[in-house]
């Protein structure tokens, strides 16, 4: 069985809910456990807005968590863990995925083993992550709201989101897109995102990165519309 990936937001109203879905930030509930088959796991903040943003969301949480194998993350999505997560949330979305193609490093590593072949024709989700250098970050956030507003035009982008471990500093975004044709259009024709990719290869912003593609093949809940 390929490895499977995860990938979970919940939103929640209320100082209260809001407070403790703060909280599982630094004490996760799924590192509370031994889970067996669980290789690589990150609980994510996000931003307002539809990508990188210097802007928090304190209504909307999530995690990315790896496993071994679809029949665990199967089941991890029927476990008192996820129903912790999803008790108090008025909305939430899990969404499993296989790996196409992942370069870069993530807490000095790549997570993501590749299991899939490509298919532009096939729903395609992508994660974006980079840790941003400390004494470039103005520069870098001086130039996010361009680019994420040029995702606005964008039909075939059925969900985006900035996520993030660390305020500021690691950074990262996911998309979901109705095709990877229609990604790939975004990634190669939009002036906007070609310009950042160009200043981030001059200016040298991030001490890692990583970009990783994905093709979803099972999603549940009502926060991310359903293409599958």
């Amino acid at each position: 069985m390929p490895q499977t990936t995860l990938i979970s937001f919940f939103k929640y109203t209320g100082l209260k809910n809001k407070w403790h879905a703060l909280g599982r930030m630094g004490r996760s509930p799924v590192l509370q456990q031994k889970i067996e088959g669980l290789s690589f796991f990150k609980p994510l903040g996000t931003g307002s807005g539809n990508g990188f943003s210097i802007k928090p969301d304190f209504s909307t949480f999530g995690f990315v968590a790896v496993f071994n194998s679809e029949a665990i993350a199967k089941d991890f999505l029927n476990s008192e863990i996820i129903k912790e997560y999803t008790k108090t949330a008025i909305a939430y979305s899990n969404v499993l995925m296989h790996t196409v193609k992942s370069h870069g490093e993530w807490s000095k590593q790549n997570p993501f083993e590749s299991s899939v072949e490509f298919d532009k024709t096939k729903p395609l989700a992508v994660i974006t992550r980079a840790t941003i250098k400390p004494k470039l970050a103005y520069q870098f956030w001086k130039n996010v709201p361009s680019v994420s507003k040029s995702m606005d035009n964008y039909d075939d982008l059925i969900f985006s989101k900035g996520i993030g471990e660390f305020p500021l500093l690691m950074q990262a975004t996911f998309s979901l897109w109705s095709s990877a044709e229609s990604m790939m259009n975004y990634a190669y024709k939009n002036p906007k995102h070609a310009e950042m990719v160009k200043k981030t290869r001059e200016l040298d912003w991030y001490s890692e990165e990583l970009f990783a593609r994905f093709q979803p093949f099972y999603q549940e809940g009502n926060l991310i519309p359903f293409i599958l």
